[in-house]
């Protein structure tokens, strides 16, 4: 594989591939998602519970961001009380596309027969926040990653949320 080989390449080949790649990073960078300093509110649905939630998401820089979720129901059968914190670190950017891993803490309680039970949940996942071109204000996410909570037995799960249940936020 000879031609792979930057030594074997004439000086003008290389110019011409480092401008190439420079260029292309530089366009990637102006066509990334500027979220910086915008709060986004919505809903999610990733509580152990099954408690529907409203959720923000405040981006502080480009690579951290926090937010919190926080649901209530007052039926004495699946009710309960959810309020979560959210840690976010952006891996990188891409037009529309933001990848990141997160951590979410939090306090969980559900009514069944009148009887009301409380925990704790703590998420570890991965997942992406995209948006569509010409609706750049809101944005869908996607996770995966571990859970671990507890209510009556301490439970490990594997979670997969799509873009319904994990969260979709409108940026203001």
């Amino acid at each position: 594989m000879s031609f792979l080989r930057l030594s074997s390449m004439s000086s003008f080949y290389r110019q011409a591939i480092v401008c190439f790649l420079l260029f292309f990073s530089v366009s990637l960078k102006i066509q990334a998602m500027e979220r910086d300093g915008r709060l986004g509110v919505g809903f999610a649905n990733q509580m152990a519970n099954s408690l529907p939630s409203i959720s923000f998401k405040l981006q502080k820089g480009k690579a951290f961001a926090f937010g919190g979720q926080i649901g209530y129901s007052n039926s004495d059968n699946g009710g309960g009380t959810a309020a979560a914190v959210k840690l976010y670190r952006n891996f990188f950017d891409e037009p529309h596309l933001t990848f990141f891993g997160s951590v979410l803490g939090g306090i969980i309680s559900r009514k069944a027969n009148g009887i009301s039970e409380s925990g704790f949940q703590t998420d570890i996942t991965l997942g992406s926040e995209f948006s569509f071109p010409g609706l750049e204000s809101l944005g869908f996410s996607l996770e995966f990653g571990l859970s671990f909570n507890k209510i009556n037995d301490f439970v490990v799960e594997t979670v997969g949320n799509n873009f319904v249940v994990s969260a979709v936020h409108f940026y203001l």
